[in-house]
């Protein structure tokens, strides 16, 4: 009977079985299959959106630099010139002063020789050898303070003060036959004596000598003072310019090329300071700044260049210009 058993029961329940299995496996087959498309579609598609987030953040980046060139827009330099007026190496020569002098840009006597230029909001001084003042060989293309606008009567001592700060450079220069680079004056603190001084000690105008004089020079920003060649002269003696001469000069020893730069010059009674790029300085605190108390000054600033050579010119850029008493 156990026989009979395994014949009649045991087949059939195999069979059974193998058929159950071999349909669940398809069952488990077709589902997977059915699974696996739509997980990739999943995945493909956030694919797709990261790459049109990321492309569109790279296009919205490369707008916000092209804004940001330099030199795209319009730039002006910051240089109030009420107080300014302007000598050129042209005439006898010819100057212009404020309120003219305010309308440069548009002046057919200063455009070639004092202009914006709009790429890097400069105001270029452009000068060659020409016209040049009573008291020097040399021509220029420089300003000189007016504190009263249109005169230059009303001036400065150092025991009053006073300060001028500029930023600018120094592009382009000519060279000498050796190859040597000439020198231009960017910087000026010039004596003047008043209308007494004058008559007392029988001088034609009211020209005295220049203090302070700040030149770039071979690459260089070199300093020259006055001293007096007698420190035991009475106040009438060192009024004459004879009674004085240029000491021995600085040169600061960071080396400018024609990079921008930072100059500052620092007046007071008894002491004369300049600073370079607001690091470097050199300060004059002795008895010839002690006697120069006598005269009056005032500033000057722009490009004076030293040398008569056929062919020869200059151009300082000024970027910002300030002065305070």
């Amino acid at each position: 009977m156990i026989v009979n058993y395994k014949l009649l029961f045991g087949k059939p329940v195999v069979l059974n079985c193998f058929f159950a299995f071999i349909v669940m496996l398809a069952a488990t087959s077709c589902s997977n299959d059915a699974e696996v498309p739509e997980e990739e579609i999943v995945v493909e598609e956030v694919i797709e959106e990261k790459e049109v987030e990321e492309n569109t953040e790279t296009e919205e980046e490369v707008v916000v630099e092209e804004e940001q060139i330099e030199g795209v827009d319009f730039f002006l330099p910051n240089i109030d010139l009420s107080n300014w007026k302007v000598t050129l190496p042209i005439g006898s020569p010819d100057e212009v002063e404020p309120p003219e002098i305010i309308d440069y840009a548009t002046d057919e006597r200063l455009m070639p020789y004092m202009y914006n230029d709009s790429t890097d909001g400069s105001l270029v001084f452009y000068t060659t050898p020409g016209s040049s003042t009573a008291n020097s060989s040399y021509s220029r293309t420089e300003l000189r303070e007016q504190m009263v606008p249109g005169s230059n009567s009303t001036n400065w001592t150092f025991t009053e003060g006073g300060r001028m700060k500029g930023t600018l450079s120094v592009p382009e220069i000519s060279s000498d036959a050796g190859g040597n680079s000439h020198r231009t004056l960017v910087m000026q603190i010039h004596g003047r004596l008043t209308n007494e001084q004058r008559d007392l000690i029988g001088e034609d105008d009211n020209n005295a000598p220049p203090v302070l004089k700040i030149y770039w020079q071979k690459d260089q920003i070199r300093v020259l003072t006055k001293k007096l060649k007698d420190v035991d002269a009475p106040e009438e003696e060192i009024l004459y310019t004879n009674a004085w001469e240029d000491n021995e000069g600085y040169t600061f020893p960071e080396v400018i090329g024609t990079d921008t730069f930072n100059l500052e010059i620092i007046a007071s009674h008894g002491r004369l300071e300049v600073i370079l790029n607001e690091t470097d300085t050199v300060v004059y605190e002795d008895i010839h700044m002690q006697k120069w108390s006598v005269f009056e000054n005032y500033f000057k600033a722009g490009n004076y260049l030293q040398t008569l050579d056929a062919g020869a010119s200059a151009i300082v850029k000024y970027y910002e210009l300030e002065v305070t008493h």
